[in-house]
């Protein structure tokens, strides 16, 4: 039984009965099962036992008397109203039934037909994941209700400032823009906000068409018109009008739902592209606009520069932003391993295929599947890993050391080199086709030099990125550091800035980096004006200056010999030098 009471639970009580006799046992309801005003958990049942459950009365009478004497008892209880419960599955409802809607049509009930439709759409319309599917799903719709049609969903391009079929579609010929309709009329049916029925000399040429009204204003319109005997009427429009007005709130959300994903997407990308990647410099944005051109394909990409650049993070920053990203990024420095060690390193090798092979070992090309690999320094490869690499590029595939089975390499290629290969072709130690297969996209990372707006961004990055670590506080950089950091050549790049700015912070005593913290080098620098230089090294940088020039008056200018005179390495020399300003006429190079 179903008692219309909101007091009653769900599953209220059950009455049953065994060789005992009747029952009723509570279910665990939240307002309770009562027998003659006492509230039971489980009872006996007995004859003219009176059962309240919520505002419900029942009288327990035994069957076996006279049935005058039953119904006088039954009519003693005080009457309540009767309730009934019916249960349906929604998709058993008469209105989603087309055998029934059609056979409604079929008798005239053109407006039962035209309900359904509508029905149908509006379950369709919540869970289109995109444009096309809920334009789709008008559509269906309209072929329900007008058959013969052709019909359009055309929605606003604002960047384009016209309107484009987002669905059009002929019943009996598939695929098409859409109904043939100027613009132009389309226009006002937006701008007026109003359903139209336009009539031609025909009945054929009858087009209707509804705005799509939203909250933020029109943002298209639902086209149809009729090709076959079908004589579109005013009911037909009201019929599209109510079609137009449940399907704009779906659309629009659809539409801005697509939006928000492309943004999100366009911002992870830019997040993933900079990566690790800090300046703000014409230079630097350059190189970031190159990368965010080459990420999406899969092209190769050849990344050029100074040691010290950041050419790895670049190759990072390529594999972000690419289809790939989920996938292994894989970094390989031909320049650290011996040619055997590296082939090895990069193809794998099978079990015996050298001493010391005692496993089989997956290369990094194996480990890179779906992903990329990163070739560092690719200008150092020997001529026989060279022309293996030729063919993974070429092929698409590969053979471990030792083994027989090709194996497919699904990766894409990224190598970076500080090397002119240009001239390593000449000189016949780098391959001519590999340096064309290689050279697809060239991405060239400038020097810190070239860039000298980003070093204080830099610094300034790399401080903060130490401070949780550093034994002091630290509230930033003196202005005399500043200009020094500023003036400094930095042929070691974007690492010898790192270096230098975690030895400042390191050895430094104040809150403040001062240029005293900061490596000779940088203080041997004679761009800065002598007034931001403390007088103790102004008197290091003379007197080394007057050592310099003396090793070299004694060696007749030659640096190697020089160097040995100072117990120096020939290139420190050559450095102190550049970093002095000392002529070039004192010096010259072996």
């Amino acid at each position: 039984m179903c008692i219309d009471d909101p007091t009653v639970s769900w599953h209220h009580a059950v009455i049953g009965a065994d060789e005992t006799g009747w029952w009723i046992e509570d279910l665990g309801s939240k307002n309770g099962t009562f027998v003659n005003g006492a509230q039971v958990q489980r009872e006996a049942l007995q004859d003219r036992d009176e059962i309240r459950i919520g505002s419900a009365q029942f009288l327990i009478v035994d069957q076996a008397e006279g049935e005058a004497e039953r119904r006088a008892a039954v009519a003693a209880v005080e009457p309540r109203r009767l309730t009934r419960t019916m249960v349906i599955t929604p998709t058993a409802s008469p209105f989603l039934e087309t055998a029934l809607l059609s056979a409604a049509a079929a008798l005239g009930q053109r407006s039962g037909k035209e309900l359904g439709a509508l029905v149908r759409m509006s379950l369709a319309l919540p869970s289109a994941g995109s444009t096309a599917a809920a334009a789709s799903a008008v559509m269906q719709a309209v072929f329900e209700a007008l058959p013969e049609a052709r019909a359009a969903v055309l929605l606003e391009n604002e960047e384009r400032g016209r309107l484009e079929t987002a669905n059009g579609w002929w019943r009996s010929e598939g695929a098409c823009p859409g109904p043939e309709v100027e613009e132009e009329q389309l226009r006002r049916v937006m701008c007026n906000g109003e359903a139209r029925l336009l009539e031609g000399s025909e009945a054929g040429n009858a087009l209707l068409a509804a705005p799509l009204v939203s909250a933020d204003g029109c943002r298209g319109v639902v086209a149809a018109s009729s090709g076959g005997g079908l004589k579109l009427d005013q009911g037909h429009l009201e019929w599209l009008a109510a079609v137009a007005a449940i399907a704009a709130p779906a659309l629009d959300s659809v539409r801005r739902l697509e939006w928000l994903e492309e943004e999100n997407l366009r911002l992870m990308r830019e997040t993933n592209l900079r990566q690790n990647m800090v300046g703000q410099s014409p230079a630097f944005e350059e190189v970031l606009r190159q990368v965010a051109k080459a990420a999406p394909a899969d092209s190769t990409v050849l990344v050029r520069g100074e040691t010290g650049t950041g050419k790895e993070l670049v190759a990072r920053a390529i594999h972000a932003g690419s289809r790939r990203n989920g996938r292994p990024f894989v970094a390989v420095n031909c320049a650290t391993l011996s040619e055997h060690l590296l082939e090895s390193d990069l193809f794998g090798h099978e079990k015996g295929a050298f001493t010391g092979a005692i496993s089989q070992k997956r290369g990094k090309i194996e480990v890179a599947e779906g992903g990329s690999l990163f070739l560092d320094e690719v200008g150092e490869l020997a001529p026989a890993l060279q022309a293996k690499l030729l063919r993974v590029m070429q092929e698409r595939e590969f053979e471990r050391v030792g083994g027989l089975r090709p194996i497919h390499a699904d990766i894409r290629l990224i190598a970076a080199t500080n090397r002119n290969l240009e001239e390593a072709v000449r000189a016949g130690t780098f391959r001519n086709d590999l340096y064309y297969r290689l050279n697809v996209i060239t991405i060239h990372v400038p020097a810190l030099r070239e860039r000298r707006e980003d070093i204080p961004v830099l610094a300034s990055f790399f401080l903060a990125r130490l401070l949780p670590k550093a034994p002091r506080r630290i509230a930033g950089f003196s202005p005399a550091a500043r200009r020094r950091l500023a003036a400094y050549d930095w042929p070691g790049n974007v690492r010898e800035l790192e270096n230098a700015i975690e030895r400042a912070a390191v050895l430094g005593s104040s809150e403040l980096i001062v240029p005293e913290d900061l490596p000779e080098s940088l203080l041997e620098n004679g761009a800065v004006e002598s007034d931001e230089v403390s007088r103790y090294h102004e008197m290091v940088s003379a007197e080394k200056k007057r050592v310099i020039l003396a090793a070299l008056e004694e060696a007749q200018g030659n640096q190697r010999e020089a160097a040995r005179h100072l117990g120096l390495n020939p290139t420190y020399l050559s450095r102190l030098i550049r970093n002095l300003h000392l002529k070039a006429g004192h010096a010259k190079a072996e």
